[in-house]
């Protein structure tokens, strides 16, 4: 039987909401703002999914929802919404964004590029001179450029999958925007996958059918209630939970709290102690930097041979043990990984590998794995052995047990709501020439070597002639790997376009800047909760766009129009137009589930946001129930419908770098490989806990984690001492493939061994243009290695590199990380 959508008002409340509704439609129609606001004052109460703000404007970001607080039109503070159960310090960055000194204030080109035409001088990127042009002149350079190289080389020759975290938004998407205008004109070279997953979303979709790492968890209140271990491998969610893909509702936050309240007994694995291990209070296990997967086959080989594995789960519900049984017991080489073998690789004592087995046979077990672990050389078998220990312990499908990939990032495990999900604007259909994806962590690899074919996930991929890079929501200087072969690839394109509200280095780098709005500029719409979908926030504009900065929408409107596409772009809409399509199928989904909402009119006029119930089955959703209780009716998406320990698969692609059965393959760099004798500390590179990647790098809140004005470096007392370190030193940090300069952190919550600096850091080069140059600002990408994961993935390695450190010696030299470009005002 269908619900009566208004069921449970009284026939007063349906006509006083129908009233209200009424006078809402004459809203473009001059209805006087006294009668306006009194017909939504009469109708709001009506919508109990509506919350209104309290004293500003609404708006969010990556790391909140919140309230602008505007005062002759200027934004002077913020307030967190009154449902967000954990606000952070973030938010409170919002006037700054809007007022930065390095905001780039009008379209700018670089002299030798205008006065010479493409190609001309590329080596003089990051020094040339900048030559401030109009709009007009601004578009009708891009757009000329694209039309140019259309016609003479195709859609293979722009690459503009402009890769990045960008701002929230449902419209001003740039990825999205831009990839509709190049679709239209034409096509473009894109990319797969990306940073953050490269490796596991791959390998993940061959053993259990589907990426994983973006897939919703077992609910919070599932795991409070049930999980009796929890075992945290190499994340640090205190730190990573603050921000969200759309707009985090932060319930994964509550839930780590609670977890340390009620007293689950929890234990960190990972070379440094994070802060949110200790507020956590567990146990810390160190194992040396890019081990993992020899410790996870030791804690394998104890729950074998002290028979403490699940057989029954692993016949019905898994495929390849028998040969995983062998190659722990050493039948294929002749070496048993047992947990004294993996002893001497991972540096964790036996017997501690031997507890934790049983520890997690013996308990109700929740496996909670980061992504820094897959971000290495072979990165794809610590994922892969994650889910095979967990088949092992035959928890898969029950409450409070088994693996998770996502309770680290975006509150995965939050209850998902009923209501309705904004659709954001779309990329459109790829012309039928438009050229295969690369995958993008090999972006600098394409770039140089034009022709070269690499294999990817059983099949070839080979590299067009890139000749224009089209960047808009997204910084590789700061996100791609070994910086200088970046910057020495960066020269092979003709033209290089960045659209961008700040002097990073990559626009600093480019050929053409066009200065766009920060989101607090511009109207928009998005989501709160990734996973939960709990909210829908509007981000109404709080103040006028800064200088001659334009949204990201009327920028590729522009470019359209030139190009002749702009009927097709725009789909004859502007930008609230867009904004009530976006709501009104929303609102039908929502209404389909029960949940009353007003016209978009009322709705944006109020100043409200929605949340949307979240039903009581939701909130004790398990993962792999259906599955766990009828495989045939419920297969993954594996050929074989099972979880795949070993994968005919992949064996079948003979890559010598990821066979068909996990296992422990020594990465390039390590403590125990040969490198390590020149380069004899292991770098991690964590996420950086007041910022978001590179974003808020140029804020105030530098101040409270950068040591002597550059990012930090944990090392440990014992390797400090051995080089004359204390903290608040400058640190050289080096190794063959650059070097950077950091501040010092002497402490005992890092392995010995291992030194931490967070990536993120702008690069502020000594000598710009020259590669190899000392980075001032300490950005971490110039040591990290600049390989694909594997040719299954070839996912991104950026958690791992050899280096070495020493005393700065010399008068500390200035950091100009957030300055202006010379001669630019």
């Amino acid at each position: 039987m269908k619900k009566n959508l208004t069921s449970g008002w009284s026939r007063r409340r349906f006509l006083q909401a129908g009233s209200g509704l009424l006078a809402t439609s004459a809203l473009h129609f001059g209805y006087s703002k006294t009668a306006l606001a009194k017909a939504i004052g009469q109708a709001l109460p009506q919508f109990t999914a509506l919350r209104p703000a309290q004293k500003g404007i609404l708006t969010a970001a990556h790391w909140g929802a919140f309230e602008a607080i505007i005062e002759n039109d200027r934004m002077i503070g913020v307030q967190p919404v009154s449902d967000d159960p954990v606000p952070n310090e973030l938010i409170a960055m919002a006037p700054w964004q809007v007022y930065a000194p390095n905001r780039i204030k009008t379209p700018m080109v670089r002299k030798s590029w205008l006065e010479n035409g493409p190609g001309s001088h590329p080596e003089r990127r990051g020094r040339d001179e900048w030559v401030a042009v109009s709009w007009e002149k601004a578009i009708a350079l891009v757009s000329t450029e694209i039309k140019r190289l259309q016609q003479d080389y195709g859609p293979s020759a722009i690459y503009a999958g402009s890769y990045g975290w960008k701002s929230t938004g449902m419209l001003h998407n740039c990825r999205a925007l831009l990839q509709r205008l190049m679709n239209l004109c034409g096509g473009f070279l894109s990319y797969s996958g990306d940073y953050s997953t490269g490796a596991a979303q791959v390998i993940m979709s061959h053993v259990v059918g589907s990426m994983e790492v973006y897939e919703q968890q077992t609910s919070w209140p599932n795991v409070l209630e049930h999980s009796e271990l929890v075992i945290l491998w190499g994340c640090n969610p205190q730190t990573t939970l603050k921000n969200s893909w759309n707009v985090p509702d932060h319930v994964g936050l509550e839930g780590f709290a609670q977890l340390a309240e009620k007293g689950v007994r929890t234990i960190a694995i990972d070379p440094i102690r994070q802060a949110g291990a200790k507020a956590l209070n567990a146990e810390w296990i160190a194992p040396h930097a890019y081990t993992d997967s020899a410790m996870m086959l030791g804690i394998a080989h104890t729950l074998l041979s002290e028979q403490l594995h699940d057989e029954a789960f692993l016949k019905r519900y898994t495929v390849g043990f028998d040969r995983f049984r062998a190659s722990l017991l050493g039948e294929d080489d002749g070496v048993v990984k047992n947990a004294q073998w993996a002893s001497k690789i991972c540096g964790v004592e036996a017997e501690t590998i031997r507890q934790l087995a049983r520890d997690m046979a013996q308990k109700r077990t929740m496996i909670m794995a980061g992504w820094g672990i897959q971000r290495q050389h072979h990165g794809e078998q610590p994922h892969w052995l994650l889910v095979t220990l967990a088949a092992m312990l035959g928890q898969i499908g029950l409450p409070g047990g088994g693996f998770g990939f996502s309770y680290h990032y975006s509150s995965g495990g939050s209850p998902t709501a009923r209501g309705g999900i904004i659709s954001g604007i779309s990329a459109g259909e790829a012309p039928k020439n438009a050229p295969a994806p690369i995958p993008v962590a090999r972006i600098a690899d394409c770039l140089a070597n034009p022709g070269k074919t690499i294999d990817f996930n059983g099949r070839q991929v080979t590299y067009p002639d890139v000749k224009m890079v089209y960047v808009a929501g997204g910084n590789p200087f700061h996100h791609h790997q070994d910086t200088n072969n970046l910057l020495q690839a960066w020269r092979r394109p003709e033209t290089i376009v960045v659209q961008e509200p700040y002097w990073t280095a990559t626009a600093k780098h480019a050929d053409i800047v066009l200065p766009c709005t920060t989101s607090y500029e511009r109207n928009d719409l998005d989501m709160g909760g990734d996973y939960s979908q709990l909210y829908v926030f509007p981000m109404r504009q709080c103040v006028a766009p800064q200088h001659q900065a334009r949204n990201d929408f009327d920028i590729f409107r522009a470019i359209a129009a030139r190009l002749g596409v702009e009927q097709a772009f725009t789909e004859g809409r502007d930008e609230m137009l867009w904004l009530k399509a976006m709501y009104d199928n929303m609102k039908g989904q929502a209404r389909t589930a029960g949940v009353a909402l007003p016209p978009f009119d009322m709705f944006w006029q109020s100043n409200s946001y929605i949340r949307f119930p979240v039903p009581e089955a939701n909130k004790q959703w398990v993962r792999f129930a259906d599955f766990r209780a009828d495989p045939l009716l419920n297969p993954l998406g594996t050929p074989s419908g099972k979880i795949e320990i070993f994968s005919q698969r992949i064996a079948a692609m003979q890559y010598a770098d990821c066979p068909g059965l996990p296992g422990w393959l020594p990465p390039q760099e390590w403590h125990g490989s040969p490198l390590a004798e020149r380069w004899p500390l292991s770098l991690n590179t964590a996420h950086p806990a007041l910022r978001l990647h590179s974003q808020l790098d140029n804020t105030p809140l530098r101040k409270k984690h950068a040591v002597a004005n550059r990012e930090e470096i944990l090392i440990n007392t014992q390797d400090a001492a051995r080089r004359g370190i204390r903290s608040g030193d400058l640190v050289r940090a080096f190794n063959a493939r650059g070097q950077i300069l950091v501040g010092a952190l002497v402490t005992e919550d890092i392995r010995p061994g291992v030194v931490r600096i967070s990536e993120g850091a702008w690069y502020d080069p000594a000598e710009p243009a020259q590669p190899g140059t000392l980075c001032r600002n300490g950005n971490v990408n110039c040591l990290t290695v600049d390989i694909g994961t594997s040719m299954l993935a070839q996912g991104n390695c950026g958690h791992m590199a050899q280096l070495e450190i020493e005393k700065y010696q010399g008068d500390a030299p200035p950091n100009t990380a957030h300055a202006m470009p010379s001669g630019v005002i």
